[in-house]
Parts: structure tokens; sequence; C-alpha cells
């Protein structure tokens, strides 16, 4: 099996760095890449100190020993001070301030298409190539990214920060595979990486307790509040609003004639609002820190919008704002718009940009 969006590039066997975690698919997208004629060095990112077992990195020593098997150089990187820094610490800011963000797309920014990108070129490599189920597409002498054959894993929204001078030296062998496919030629291979559990948590909070491990990182003691309704209400107390996020139904302990969600966060006040689902739903949000790709973006445009990882992309206007600014106004409500999220703007099945929903 290879990836025909590999051929024009594997003519030249230049020299690629692989992102590895020692997992299927960064494993089989170096397998590709070296079955094509690329010169491949697997590279892996160490992030998070409580991924340690024995004073040993787990998702270091698991790439390591893959670098070996498909017999390539391995160098592994040091760089969970720069983590916490881009990553870590922002997530915190931004839970503790009512807002519920997305640390990957921070950590594919700063870490996987950032710091990376600079060991690349330390090591004289022509291309940065990772596991994502996400591909690139040259439209008009621009590239931009574009959404994984694989609907299911599609990966693109968690790369809409990157622009056309970094995507020219990226290479994403999964991108025209499902994730189906990648099993079977690992399983064929004999990588013994076929039935492995995937992780869907937070790579630094693995058990997916965020509040308790924001309680580890930060004082909350002093965050107890009121849980009130949008009618003004008072209904309870609370212990902190990062211990709920937008739209969350379970666990708010309210008996009311119907269902009750969290509509919004007032950190500030530490006050949750709570309300009728019809409450989720908004038309429009504001956004910012805006990564556009599309050459020279009209002040006005229309796209269709995706306002969280899951969510089914809305059509939508963009008035784009000074200092990184942006409005979108969707056609229909949507439910469910958090502050924190990233809100990703697509042109077909093509990432043209996205933002912050503030």
């Amino acid at each position: 099996m290879r990836s025909p969006s590999l051929s024009i590039e594997a003519v030249l066997k230049k020299k690629v760095v692989v992102a590895m975690s020692g997992g299927v698919d960064s494993s089989v997208a170096a397998l590709l890449l070296k079955e094509e004629g690329y010169e491949v060095i697997g590279v892996t990112l160490h992030l998070w100190a409580e991924q340690n077992l024995n004073g040993q990195s787990e998702v270091v020593a698991a790439a390591e020993e893959m670098a070996s098997r498909l017999d390539i150089p391995f160098h592994a990187y040091d760089l969970m001070s720069r983590f916490r820094q881009k990553v870590v610490d922002p997530f915190c800011h931004d839970y503790l301030a009512g807002r519920t963000p997305n640390p990957c797309i921070l950590c594919n920014q700063f870490l996987k298409f950032g710091e990376l990108q600079v060991i690349t070129q330390e090591l004289g490599a022509d291309y940065l190539a990772t596991g994502h189920y996400a591909a690139r597409t040259l439209i008009d002498g621009h590239y931009q990214v574009r959404k994984g054959r694989d609907a299911i894993k599609d990966q693109s929204y968690f790369l809409f920060t990157l622009q056309h001078n970094q995507l020219r030296h990226c290479l994403f062998p999964l991108g025209d595979l499902t994730k189906q496919q990648v099993r079977d030629y690992a399983s064929r291979l004999d990588l013994e990486l076929s039935e492995k559990k995937e992780s869907q948590d937070i790579c630094f909070i693995p058990d997916g307790d965020y509040a308790a491990f924001l309680s580890r990182e930060k004082d909350t003691d002093h965050l107890a509040g009121e849980i009130v309704h949008v009618s003004g209400k008072v209904l309870a107390k609370h212990q902190g609003t990062f211990h709920y996020t937008v739209g969350q139904r379970k666990g708010l302990g309210i008996g009311w004639s119907e269902p009750l969600y969290v509509i919004a966060l007032d950190a500030a006040n530490q006050r949750v609002i709570v309300g009728e689902r019809d409450c989720l739903q908004g038309r429009e949000l504001s956004l910012n820190r805006c990564c556009l790709n599309m050459g020279r973006p009209e002040p006005v445009f229309s796209c269709s919008c995706r306002i969280r990882y899951r969510h089914r992309e809305a059509p939508a206007r963009v008035e784009l704002l000074d200092n990184g600014k942006a409005r979108v106004v969707f056609e229909q409500p949507q439910e469910g718009i958090t502050p924190g999220q990233a809100a990703v703007f697509y042109e077909d099945d093509r990432v043209i940009g996205g933002g912050w929903i503030q």
C-alpha cells in the first residue's frame, strides 16, 4: 500500500523527519515514506514528565524501539519546559478564566510544527512528516491543509494555524488512507501495533479528570460560587467554574422542571449560568488570534465553519476585524458555542483559517 500524494516528492528521494510516538499511525507513516524512497529519520519529543515509567519516557522508549525495527536513525528531544510554557500553562489559565481550551491545537502550532520544524532544519532534512489524518493540497501555487480521507479520523481541524511556508515542507502520509487501512498495513507487516488501543485523552491528563489536574496544578480552594439560572435565580453552589463546560448536562445535581445545561461560565464573578437547551443556541461568535491561509482574504467572505472538533461545519459569513479579530455569523443557529474552543473555516474540504472563540 502506498499513499498516492507522495509520488512527486518521492522521485526526488529527499530526507524527511517523521514525528514518532511508537504508535501505529506514526510508525506506518515512517514505513510508507521509507518504502517511497525517502531517507527517513525518526524524532520524538519528550513533552510531559508524567509519561515516564521507571525514569524513562514510555513514548520515547516505544518510538526508539520502532525506529530500530524500521532500521532508521532516531533522535529524542526534551521539550518539557517549552511544552509547559506553550501548552500546559495556557490550558490551566484558560480553564480557570471560564474558557474550555483545546491544547492539541497549541501543541501542533508551537511544538509539532514549531520546534520540530526547527529540528528538521537542523538535521538537514527537507520535510517534516506526521501521522495526522489530514493532507495538503496545492491551489494556485498556495499550499493548504485539506481533510483526510477518513471522515471519522480527520484531524484537519487541529492544523488550522499552519501556513503555506510551513506546509511546503510538510508531508502527511496517512491523508489518503483510512484508519482501517493503516491498521491492516501494520498487521500485515507484523508491526505488533495494529491492535494497540488509542488514547482519546489529553496526553498530560490521561485519566481525563481535568478538574483534579487543575486542583493539583493551581490554587483552586477559593473559587467556590453560585449556579444561577438564566432568569437570575440562584439554584445551587459550586466549587469552581472549572468543574463545568458549556453544554454540560450531567452532574449539575439540580432539580428543575426541564433538563438544565451549562449556558455560560462567568469566572470573574464565580458564577455558572444554566438554562434550558434552547438557551444554548447562538447565531454568531467573536474570534481573536485569527490565522488565515487563503492568499489575499476579502474583508468579508463565506465559508463553512466548525466550532469544535466533532462539530459538523455550518455555512457562515466571516467579517475580518482589526488586530486578528473576526466576527462569524451562521446561517442557522448553532448549539454550544464555547469560549476557548477554535472555530475553523473550510472551503470545500480545505482549511482556509480559523481563530479562538472569545
